[in-house]
């Protein structure tokens, strides 16, 4: 019973970290309502795209008199401000942000307007959206599932070594192999594909990713020489699993790779 309450726990707080790594971020779609003439709007503006086509920019709109401007430049530049008319498809209105190189980045707004009353979708600051080269799809299937796989892993590790009467150390070795293979293997090759570089945190850049990762694997590493011969380094298994669910709660992608124009 212990155990299967353990592992239930365990997936729970695996889970609520995906859900939690899904809905932050600075990549992830900004989602939100917008009131233009009395009338509610959704939308849901892209952050990333894949720098193989231009990206579209769509908003449902039923209305006919509604139209829209889509705003842009090139972030952290002094470029002039494009201004591109939205067009009309269907209950949709669509503007084509140009693709640009890999890490790099635009700033824009889409602004609506109904008979002169114009509303700025997602406030009066501009979106930022990266771009990235398409990373096959497997490899980047693959890759979460080992890093979420590594959560669930670390915190069985961490719940374990709170039980006096059981040795965590299976569970900590599983969870810093599964940690190796998913941030030093894997990861690297998936931004490799997207970005054109292995690595880009610490001693070569500053990408939270990477040097949360490389902080998250130290603390494994010294649960693991901490546990050698058997003994069961309650607190250092404890610290890692910690330092684990603390890394997944700082959004992904936070200050990662960025072209300097």
């Amino acid at each position: 019973m212990r155990k299967i309450l353990s592992w239930t726990l365990a997936v729970v707080l695996t889970l609520a970290s995906a859900v939690y790594q899904r809905l932050t971020g600075p990549t992830h779609p900004a989602r939100g309502k917008a009131t233009l003439a009395g009338a509610e709007i959704g939308y849901r503006l892209p952050r990333s795209a894949s720098n193989d086509r231009d990206c579209e920019v769509s908003v449902g709109i039923a209305d006919p008199a509604v139209t829209g401007t889509l705003v842009y430049r090139r972030f952290k530049t002094e470029d002039a401000w494009t201004k591109l008319g939205l067009e009309r498809q269907g209950d949709r209105l669509v503007g084509l942000l140009p693709r640009q190189p890999a890490a790099g980045k635009l700033a824009y707004r889409v602004i609506l307007d109904a008979g002169g009353r114009e509303t700025s979708l997602a406030g009066e600051a501009p979106l930022v959206i990266r771009f990235k080269k398409p990373v096959p799809v497997a490899l980047l299937v693959v890759h979460i599932l080992v890093m979420f796989a590594s959560m669930l892993f670390a915190a069985m590790a961490g719940i374990t070594a709170l039980d006096r009467k059981r040795n965590p150390r299976a569970f900590a070795i599983a969870a810093a192999g599964l940690f190796f293979a998913g941030g030093f293997i894997l990861g690297p090759i998936v931004q490799k594909y997207a970005f054109d570089i292995y690595w880009s945190g610490l001693p070569f850049g500053t990408d939270l990713t990477d040097n949360k990762t490389l902080i998250a694997m130290a603390f494994w590493i010294a649960a693991l020489v901490a546990g050698r011969k058997g003994r069961s380094a309650r607190g250092w298994v404890l610290a890692a699993s910690a330092a684990t669910l603390l890394i997944y709660l700082i959004p992904h992608s936070l200050f990662g790779s960025e072209l300097k124009y």
